[in-house]
C-alpha cells in the first residue's frame, strides 16, 4: 500500500526509545523526513545514525518537554532546522512513578502536563500551517488506560483527558485537512521500561498480569504499534477524523470508547 507520506516532514516526540523510536524508523522507511525528539541525547544520536541521519533528511534535539516553555522552544527549533512539518506524533507519556491516588495537586500538574498540556501546546503551535496548507496530520499516541483502569488513577486520568481532547479535536478539524486521530496500546515491552523491569525485578507480577489480565497472554512489541501510528499519519487516513485505534491484544474488556 502507498501511504503517500514519501517526503512528508515529522515531528515524534519521545521519540528516543520504544513505540517512538520504533514509529520514527517506520516512518523512515516510509521516505519521510523525521525530526526526533528526546530528553536522552545518547538516545537521539543513536536512532539519527541508524536512520541516516541529516544526509537523509532527518534531524532531531534533546529536550526535557516537562520544563515550562520547552514546547515554543522545540517549535522554534523545528522551524529553524527543520522547516514546516506535515505530521505530529505526540508520543510523549509516563506515569513519573506517581502511584499515590491521593497525591499532592503538584503531582497531579505534572502529570497532566507530560501526558496532555504538552501535547496540546504543541498542537497548538503546528496546527496552523498544516490549516493553511488544507493538509496535516496528528496521531495522539493514548493508552488502554484512557478507557479502561489500568494503571495509577493520575495516569488513566491524564489519558482519559487526552482521548476526549484528541475525539472532539478531531471533529473541530474535520472540514480543515486535517486529521487529528489517537492511537492505544496496551501492555507492550519497551526497552527500559515498565513491563521490561518488571520481567527482571518481579517476574511472579509480570506472569500473573498476562495470566489474569490480557486476552493474548503476552506483552506487545513496539512494532506491531508503529505500522498502526503510520497509517493513521497517512494520506489514506482521510477519513479518520478523530478516529482511536485501540491494539492490545484484545486485553481491554469495554464494548466503545
Amino acid at each position: 500500500m502507498d501511504l503517500k507520506i514519501k517526503g512528508k516532514k515529522v515531528l515524534v516526540t519521545g521519540a528516543g526509545r520504544g513505540i517512538g523510536r520504533e514509529t520514527v524508523k517506520e516512518f523512515s522507511r516510509e521516505g519521510a523526513k523525521v525530526f526526533c525528539v528526546s530528553r536522552t541525547k545518547k538516545d537521539i544520536d543513536n536512532l539519527l545514525s541508524e536512520i541516516g541521519g541529516e544526509s537523509a533528511g532527518h534531524y532531531g534535539c534533546f529536550m526535557d518537554l516537562e520544563k515550562e516553555g520547552s514546547s515554543l522552544e522545540l517549535h522554534t527549533t523545528v522551524k529553524r532546522a527543520f522547516g514546516e512539518i506535515d505530521i505530529l506524533v505526540n508520543n510523549l507519556g509516563s506515569t513519573l512513578d506517581i502511584t499515590n491516588p491521593f497525591c499532592g495537586i503538584s503531582e497531579w500538574r505534572r502529570i497532566m502536563r507530560v501526558n496532555l498540556e504538552v501535547a496540546i501546546e504543541l498542537n497548538n503551535l503546528f496546527l496552523p500551517t498544516m490549516i493553511d496548507k488544507k493538509w496535516g496530520r496528528i496521531c495522539n499516541i493514548l493508552a488502554g488506560a484512557s478507557i479502561e483502569n489500568h494503571g495509577p488513577v493520575p495516569y488513566c486520568t491524564s489519558k482519559a483527558a487526552f482521548m476526549a481532547y484528541t475525539r472532539s479535536m478531531g471533529r473541530v478539524l474535520a472540514k480543515t485537512g486535517v486529521v487529528m486521530t489517537g492511537c492505544l496500546p496496551g501492555a507492550v515491552i519497551t526497552e527500559g521500561g515498565h513491563w521490561e523491569k518488571a520481567l527482571q525485578e518481579r517476574p511472579e507480577h509480570a506472569e500473573d498480569y498476562l495470566k489474569y489480565r490480557t486476552a493474548a497472554a503476552r506483552f506487545g512489541v513496539v512494532c506491531e504499534i508503529s505500522p498502526s501510528i503510520v497509517f493513521l499519519c497517512s494520506e489514506q487516513a482521510s477519513f479518520c477524523q478523530g478516529s482511536l485505534v485501540l491494539i492490545d491484544g484484545g486485553q481491554v474488556k469495554t464494548y466503545c470508547y
